[in-house]
């Protein structure tokens, strides 16, 4: 077994690799760029060696870098964890060049499985299903077009070294078809320095399962279940699930067979995930093959009692695997939910800045957190913004959704946007509880973009009573000070809680032991939880149900959030809401002339110049966000002003770029 082994990755998986290293007794060597130097994952290593600047093309990606650091620190392994340099050949071979062994597959199996053309060609020589397309290089747009009237839209147009979403279209016309093919060679050249493209049928309706495998040096191939991963936007997966809704025993173990037999082909070794995407009725066909750990990993390990990091390193020192295919059985159900940092309600836009705070569900056997981020941690515009992977565990399907409802309800993050309530609507969809599920979910569900969880009469009374409970707590606390004119004995009454544009609720309140009752119409609630003021999370239960409620004390004011709805809730008095009917309605300035960015990034380029005459739907300025490009539009004809960016300029959230003259 090695004795000290260098991570060559960040953040949240750099620090999982750690975890299962300590508890193995291996040493470990962190590397990171100038950004990360108080990265949570530079503390928890033995060692740490500096790469360089904050670009993952000047610290991360910089291959002789990270082999200096082995040969300086005397690693006797690798761990690339996944992205950067997981899946690039080079970066193996430079490895072993520097007298240390990859935990990952050999070679030629990461250069064969990593180009998306040359692996389909060894997949259907497997015997694997593969989907109708042309396997060979495009080289311009004219003849992506050509190619994809042969094979009939919807079509995708996809990078031969993507992944992650990048580099990849779904387009439906010819028009789409020229623009998604220079789209997806401009984000691959970007992202893996490879602007191959090549194209292939759309499956309608689709569902992305994956097979997860695992391989050693001495021709054994076992297949662990596969896991659903349906749920994605901009073919990003957000939720991931094991076992899938889908699945029966035949079609789970003809799948795994076939992920073997790809496996068995390129004389693979370690872990390893086989990509499929089915149709409903269970068709499948080979999608890609992942050489390395997925980010989805966890869900596996909760369902089979595997630790696969174990697993690689084991392998990696030339250990048999110590099961067999006839031991790994499925031991209940697992979900995992990607927490990012994004603006779900401005179309998932990055958003970067200052954990002011992080607080994660209590772990148990039943809840896991995967994160590379503290209370304090920045959020930088220089990687991916997840903030952590939250896995949960249940008997059975239903039980594992009700663990994710309620371990997201109870997860804290402050200084950056983020996508818990939209996580959570999709827990609530009725679709989503049946297993409905198509790569299309989340559009079909809110195809107009996510405006928020819907607040329906339940969320509205439990944030109403936690609201009120709140604040007459408070307001108890202030009248009980010495030389208060006002007792608590004022609290009892009439009162009203505004939700600002999303409505109010009026109730009649009165105190009881433990809590409060609201009279709401005809209904009588009881609110009860042992609140008190400055505790930012409510346990309780309002009607007799259990509820979590983040509640966080803005002046007179209560943010609150529960069940996917985040809202501002102001609580009044009889005579106080006689008074807020006679204020002014402010008007908003009006912003109709101007472009501002709706992300933090960089500038790629501006395609109009001032004077020029543009029409609706015109491209104005291309913006690089966490390594996606956005091209941001005018919403109206009108005439260029003055335009306040340049070429590759860094740019902040609501910063101006460009104003209309007319």
């Amino acid at each position: 077994m090695f004795n000290k082994i260098l991570i060559a990755n960040r953040g949240e998986i750099a620090c999982r690799i750690i975890k299962t290293c300590r508890r193995m007794g291996i040493s470990t060597v962190a590397v990171y760029s100038e950004a990360d130097e108080g990265g949570l994952h530079v503390r928890m290593a033995d060692e740490a060696v500096l790469l360089g600047a904050p670009p993952p093309g000047e610290s991360y990606l910089q291959i002789e870098k990270i082999a200096q650091a082995i040969r300086d620190t005397g690693a006797e392994a690798v761990h690339p964890g996944f992205g950067f340099l997981s899946e690039n050949s080079h970066f193996v071979e430079a490895v072993e060049a520097a007298g240390a062994v990859f935990i990952g597959p050999p070679v030629n199996a990461v250069a064969a499985m990593g180009d998306k053309i040359e692996s389909k060609k060894i997949a259907e020589k497997a015997g694997v299903n593969i989907i109708p397309g042309v396997m060979a290089e495009i080289d311009d747009p004219e003849e992506a077009v050509k190619i994809a009237q042969q094979i009939g839209y919807p079509v995708m147009v996809k990078a031969a070294a993507g992944g992650g979403g990048k580099g990849m279209r779904v387009v439906n016309s010819d028009d789409e078809a020229r623009d998604g093919f220079r789209a997806a060679r401009s984000e691959a050249e970007t992202s893996f320095g490879d602007g191959r493209i090549f194209l292939e049928k759309f499956i309608e309706n689709p569902r992305h399962i994956e097979i997860q495998l695992m391989a050693d040096g001495h021709n054994n191939v076992v297949w662990l279940n596969e896991r659903e991963c349906s749920i994605q936007r901009r073919h990003q997966k957000v939720i991931e699930e094991a076992p899938s809704p889908l699945m029966d025993p035949e079609t789970r173990a003809a799948m795994g067979e076939q992920a073997c037999a790809l496996a068995r082909a390129v004389n693979y070794k370690s872990a390893g995930t086989v990509e499929f995407v089915s149709d409903q009725s269970k068709n499948f066909y080979f999608l890609e093959m992942n050489t390395r750990l997925q980010v989805e990993h966890p869900v596996t390990e909760m369902i089979t009692g595997l630790d696969l990091v174990e697993q690689m390193i084991r392998v990696a020192a030339g250990e048999k695997l110590a099961f067999s295919q006839v031991d790994v059985g499925i031991d209940g159900w697992a979900m995992e939910a990607r927490i990012y940092a994004e603006d779900p309600l401005r179309g998932f836009l990055p958003s970067i800045g200052r954990l002011s705070r992080y607080r994660a569900p209590e772990e148990s056997e039943a809840v896991r957190i995967d994160s590379g981020v503290e209370e304090g941690s920045d959020v930088s515009m220089f990687y991916d913004p997840m903030i952590a992977k939250l896995i949960v565990h249940g008997e059975d399907r239903a039980a594992a959704v009700l663990a994710m409802r309620s371990a997201l309800d109870s997860f804290e993050v402050r200084g950056v946007r983020h996508n818990i309530d939209f996580l959570t609507a999709i827990m609530r969809e009725d679709r989503f509880q049946d297993g409905a599920l198509t790569t299309a979910f989340v559009d079909e569900t809110w195809p107009d973009g996510f405006a928020g969880a819907e607040l329906g009469d339940r969320e509205q009374t439990v944030l109403a009573g936690v609201a009120l409970l709140a604040h007459v707590t408070v307001l108890a606390r202030d009248r009980s000070i010495s030389g208060s004119l006002n007792g608590p004995a004022g609290i009892p009454g009439r009162w009203m809680v505004q939700f600002g544009a999303q409505g109010h609720i009026h109730a009649c309140v009165a105190l009881c032991d433990g809590g409060l009752t609201m009279q709401v119409g005809d209904r009588t609630v009881e609110v009860c939880g042992d609140w008190r003021p400055g505790q930012t999370l409510f346990g309780g239960t309002v009607g007799g149900e259990p509820v979590i409620v983040q509640v966080e004390r803005q002046g007179t004011r209560w943010a609150l959030s529960h069940a996917g709805v985040s809202l501002v809730a102001t609580c009044l008095s009889e005579k106080a809401e006689t008074l807020l009917a006679r204020m002014p309605e402010r008007v908003p300035a009006d912003m109709s002339s101007m472009v501002l960015s709706p992300m933090p990034g960089m500038i790629v380029d501006v395609l109009v110049a001032e004077g020029d005459d543009v029409e609706a739907g015109q491209g104005l300025a291309i913006v690089d966000a966490m390594k996606m490009e956005n091209v941001l539009r005018a919403e109206r004809a009108g005439t260029i002003g003055t335009i306040h960016v340049t070429k590759g300029a860094s740019v902040a959230v609501d910063q101006l770029l460009i104003e209309f003259a007319s």
